[in-house]
């Protein structure tokens, strides 16, 4: 067998032994008292926003799509998840200060006003650039109120 077979044959095997290290899954399946729709009168269709597109990274509450199994790939977005709650977690949004609650309702309004949330590769991978597009308002609204 020459080398290249060889350097082929052990990426695969690399590849492979790496799909049984799995990231640990974000998915408690409650809506905690200290959920931010529990505390605010958020409309529903901003609720459904923010379920189907902010939760997957800000809550505890994550829907994992299919590719989020095939490693590295949900080592990146395990990554991109922890990162996320750290800065805002709405499952937990309650037990901010009211001080910090202020805070993270004027940086939501600035992140989507500025297009920075949500990051690039949510929005190319789920195909949300028009639907937000349509609902930016509503959401900026929401968050400066």
């Amino acid at each position: 067998m020459n080398w290249k077979k060889k350097v082929l044959l052990g990426l695969l095997i690399g590849f492979i032994v790496i799909q049984f290290i799995q990231p640990a899954h974000n998915n408690n399946g409650q809506v905690l008292p200290t959920d931010i729709t529990k505390l605010y009168p958020v409309p529903d269709r901003v609720v459904d926003i923010l379920k189907n597109t902010c939760y997957d990274c800000h809550s505890n509450n994550t829907r994992y799509p299919w590719y989020s199994y095939i490693q590295p790939g949900g080592w990146w977005m395990a990554s991109h998840i922890k990162n996320g709650k750290a800065d805002l977690n709405f499952s937990e949004f309650g037990g901010y200060s009211i001080r910090k609650q202020q805070n993270k309702f004027r940086s939501i309004a600035k992140s989507l006003d500025e297009g920075t949330m949500p990051i690039g590769a949510y929005t190319i991978i789920h195909s949300l650039q028009n639907s937000l597009a349509l609902l930016l308002p509503k959401l900026i609204n929401c968050a400066a109120a």
